[in-house]
């Protein structure tokens, strides 16, 4: 082909996008809301009206100028104090500066990975804006991304097992009267006498079997949907060690370095990636049993959890009830009723103190006498099961395998 034609070609891609985007957008300047409340400073808010007003003049590069100041500012403003007690409105000034920042640079420099990486950057940290604009505008961007050659072309079953020769993880014995009991498909009714309301562990059987990540997720799979997409990765094996740490990096990174290439632990943890990418969302059910709770199914937080073998969830409880859904790879899980919490050493800082300081696979017994007294239940949970942890309920996980799973926290 020739330079003129490869020249013709990228010029129709560049004008293909940009139609496309701008369908995206409002049709004119004064449809693109910039409504703020006080708490949002006026010089701010006049900073966003002069970024959508050269925006819509076409002046790209002053536009994108101005977004980079507001997402700087505004950035700054999210990262000061506590987070819970960041406004909701600076959380979509950073977005507005994300969409504007990610449109000039597209429609100007062509650099469409960047900008679905700003854009990620205002999904995981901004808050939703004109319709959840920014997740419209990222598939758009994904459809012209020129793929490059993926980290792996190995499957996860032929990994694992490259892995169980090399890191001799060993599965722990479960014994059979700890074992988590299971159930095949229970009814509604009987899951709520007989479990929700006593409040015990269950696992249940063929819930999953028939959603479509049970067959169709892999590691090609998933580079293919999110491969490019930056998410928030915990470096280090669990969240109690002093050398933990988190990064933002993309899925073929994270997938390269610590799945392919297992330097080091590093987990994609509790982290509402179905949000972030919707496409994988279709993937999976909410269970049923969800229903018996009393919030919307909108209130139903998903998570997921995407590591190699090792990474470890140390001893904790959570506030809300749990379904634990294994998708990939096996996990050795520990659970302990809220009545052994005096047995099991919670930390006394407000920030950990759901976690406790007790080992449970290797325990200081010195140091945690009345840790032989907790009694607990175990399981392996294998792919395809769906484990219901109760709220309050102490539960230690480890991996044993590379490992997806995805968690419903339910009130």
């Amino acid at each position: 082909m020739s330079e003129a034609s490869l020249s013709d070609n990228k010029m129709s891609a560049t004008c293909s996008l940009s139609e496309e985007l701008r369908d995206l957008l409002p049709q004119t300047k004064e449809d693109f809301k910039l409504d703020f409340s006080e708490k949002v400073e006026k010089s701010v808010v006049v900073l966003l009206h002069q970024a959508r007003e050269l925006f819509y003049e076409g002046k790209k590069n002053e536009c994108l100028k101005t977004s980079e100041i507001i997402r700087d500012y505004s950035w700054e403003k999210l990262n000061t104090g506590n987070w819970r007690d960041v406004d909701k409105e600076w959380r979509r000034v950073y977005s507005y500066g994300c969409l504007l920042k990610a449109l000039c640079m597209c429609l100007k420099t062509d650099d469409i990975a960047e900008a679905i990486r700003v854009c990620d950057m205002g999904l995981l940290m901004g808050a939703s804006i004109l319709g959840n604009i920014l997740v419209k505008v990222v598939n758009v961007l994904q459809k012209h991304l020129q793929h490059g050659k993926r980290p792996s072309e190995t499957g996860i079953e032929e990994l694992s097992k490259k892995k169980t020769k090399s890191d001799h993880t060993l599965t722990p014995a479960v014994k059979l009267g700890t074992a988590v009991p299971q159930l095949q498909c229970p009814s509604l009714e009987f899951f709520r006498k007989n479990y929700l309301v006593p409040q015990k562990p269950v696992i249940l059987e063929g819930i999953a079997n028939h959603w479509p990540c049970m067959k169709k997720w892999s590691l090609d799979y998933i580079q293919e949907i999110a491969g490019c997409r930056t998410v928030p990765v915990e470096l280090g094996s669990k969240y109690t060690d002093e050398e933990w740490s988190q990064s933002l990096m993309t899925v073929n990174e994270f997938i390269s370095k610590y799945i392919v290439n297992k330097n080091d632990i590093g987990y994609l943890a509790q982290h509402q990636l179905f949000d972030q990418i919707p496409e994988l969302k279709q993937d999976i059910c909410i269970p049923d049993y969800c229903c018996l709770g009393n919030g919307e199914e909108e209130d139903i937080t998903i998570n997921a959890w995407f590591g190699p073998a090792g990474t470890i969830s140390p001893l904790h409880q959570d506030p809300q009830q749990n379904f634990l859904a294994q998708v990939l790879g096996r996990k050795y899980i520990q659970l302990y009723s809220p009545e052994e919490s005096e047995f099991l050493y919670p930390h006394e800082t407000q920030l950990l103190h759901n976690t406790s300081q007790v080992d449970v696979e290797n325990p200081n017994l010195i140091k945690f006498p009345k840790f032989t007294k907790a009694s607990y239940q175990s399981c392996i949970l294998n792919p395809g099961q769906i484990l219901f942890i109760p709220v309050k309920y102490w539960h230690y996980v480890r991996a044993l395998d590379i490992s997806f799973s995805v968690s419903f926290w339910w009130s």
